[in-house]
């Protein structure tokens, strides 16, 4: 893979998903996908955590995440570094389904042309049972 802003290997990966075009700080995205928010625990020690899947945060003293099937972590972060680290997370994502959106455009079509036909053709609905 090419090293360097702007090579074109690097466009190519960026148009087809392998590269990510943003990267917030605290915001970590493997080459499996899956995207998580670095957190720090209470011994010092860092991982990972799926904003996604965070249900509550709360604060009373130590900032614990509540996941949505329970699991609860301590972290060291204040309750607003969380909270902005989960948005950068979100934005970030934003953020690449633009340029992946603005990759894929520029390819197959001029600037500006939309694209009208349907993704796939439409499934006819049957009632269950028949």
């Amino acid at each position: 893979m090419a090293q360097g802003a702007g090579g074109a290997a690097e466009q190519e990966d960026m148009a087809h998903g392998r590269a990510d075009p943003v990267r917030a700080a605290g915001t970590h995205v493997p080459r499996t996908g899956f995207a998580v928010i670095v957190v720090t625990r209470l011994n010092g020690g860092q991982f990972g955590v799926n904003p996604d899947l965070i249900q509550r945060i709360d604060s009373a003293p130590d900032t614990i995440l509540t996941l949505i099937d329970g699991t609860k972590y301590i972290v060291a972060e204040p309750l607003a570094e969380v909270i902005a680290r989960v948005h950068e997370y979100r934005a970030s994502v934003l953020a690449r389904a633009r340029v992946l959106a603005d990759a894929i455009d520029d390819d197959e079509y001029g600037p500006g042309e939309i694209d009208d036909r349907p993704i796939a053709p439409a499934v006819p609905l049957r009632p269950r049972g028949q």
